[in-house]
């Protein structure tokens, strides 16, 4: 496959083949892009290497773009070294902070005119280049960040970078997308360690005890510490003001509940935060960004062997429905599974009673 016709990335260089770096190199080679790979781990490279990412990225060699798949911190020092030695026409980062490297490159004299920041809002609790997918951005927003200084040119390059990789731009201002992902990506983070760091000191009862909604609320809370410490000191203002409005809600939440307790009170505050949360909850966009759908959910018990899921999508194909999510919960104790699968509320019935005539468990 080749690049779209009269696009200008014919050659890119990745400078960072962790998760994010390997997966944008692994979709630009997709699309017919070659794709030079650098790292200060060597061994990352060769698993990137050796994954199909691309080539070792030589002295001299240079490319129509490179991308910066470094932390926060580093990305503006990194900017200059390769803007002094030439090694690309354009340059952009994918780091989830903005703010704090353009005032970087601003302070280190960077050329920003070649240079747009830039950010994808897709990630795993994976990390490295082995949880990379070519497919990890389809779909997903990509922020871009370009300054006053930056050339059509170079956005447009970033554009065209969006547009290989499957994703889709959204250009926005640095402090207003820091602000952003402190809502909607840091200090949900935050949240959720300060939930699983609970499950550190929970009796074997209690975690015998648990369930897919502490799967579902702790499961971020699986990356990289060290990543994350990165990020978040980046974007430290923002993050911190969502913390404390935060921490408000739970106090407020905390005393309710303790005066329940001692003295059989209303708790109403509380009531009301869990309406917050419903009417929150809701407004997170739906399927192609679109708005939040409400699907029906089929319930089916599946036995714990190979190929059991494939199955299930098969009878969805025979019947004509579209499964939109899907939800797995093993049984504990049991070679059992309990899956939900979210599909279009006139489909429910129809796709019920398929399951059922195949054999399947359906309550």
């Amino acid at each position: 496959m080749t690049p779209s016709p009269g696009g200008v990335i014919t050659s890119a260089a990745i400078v960072g083949t962790g998760l994010i770096g390997t997966s944008a190199a692994l979709a630009l080679r997709q699309r017919g892009v070659r794709v030079f790979l650098t790292d200060r781990d060597p061994r990352a490279v060769r698993l990137a290497r050796e994954l199909g990412a691309g080539e070792e990225w030589g002295p001299g060699e240079r490319v129509d773009l490179a991308i910066l798949a470094v932390p926060p911190q580093f990305v503006a020092h990194q900017l200059l070294d390769l803007q002094k030695s030439g090694a690309a026409r354009f340059y952009t980062d994918v780091a989830s902070v903005k703010a704090l490297p353009l005032a970087q490159a601003v302070q280190l004299g960077c050329d920003l005119s070649t240079y747009v920041a830039g950010h994808p809002l897709a990630g795993r609790e994976r990390s490295g280049p082995g949880a990379a997918r070519a497919d990890l951005f389809l779909g997903r927003p990509w922020a871009l960040c370009p300054t006053a200084a930056a050339a059509p040119e170079a956005v447009g390059a970033m554009r065209e970078l969006v547009s290989l990789c499957g994703a889709n731009a959204v250009v926005v201002d640095a402090r207003e997308h820091d602000e952003a992902v402190a809502v909607v990506s840091h200090a949900p983070h935050v949240a959720a360690s300060a939930v699983a760091a609970r499950l550190a000191e929970a009796s074997e009862t209690a975690l015998g005890l648990s369930g897919q909604g502490v799967r579902d609320v702790t499961r971020i809370a699986a990356s990289d510490p060290g990543l994350w410490t990165g990020i978040l000191s980046g974007n430290a203002g923002p993050v911190a003001a969502v913390l404390e409005a935060v921490a408000d809600d739970l106090a407020a939440a905390a005393r309710s509940l303790r005066e329940f307790a001692a003295e059989g009170t209303e708790i109403g505050s509380v009531t009301e935060l869990l309406r917050r949360g419903v009417a929150g909850s809701g407004r997170i966009p739906g399927k192609h960004g679109g708005p939040a759908r409400t699907y029906a959910v089929v319930g089916v018990v599946i036995g714990d062997r190979p190929g059991e899921l494939a199955r299930l999508f098969q009878v969805a194909e025979q019947v004509g429905v579209s499964i939109e999510d899907v939800r797995l919960e093993h049984v504990p104790g049991l070679p059992l599974g309990a899956v939900e699968l979210s599909v279009q509320p006139e489909a429910a019935g129809v796709f019920a009673a398929a399951l059922r005539e195949h054999g399947w468990q359906v309550p």
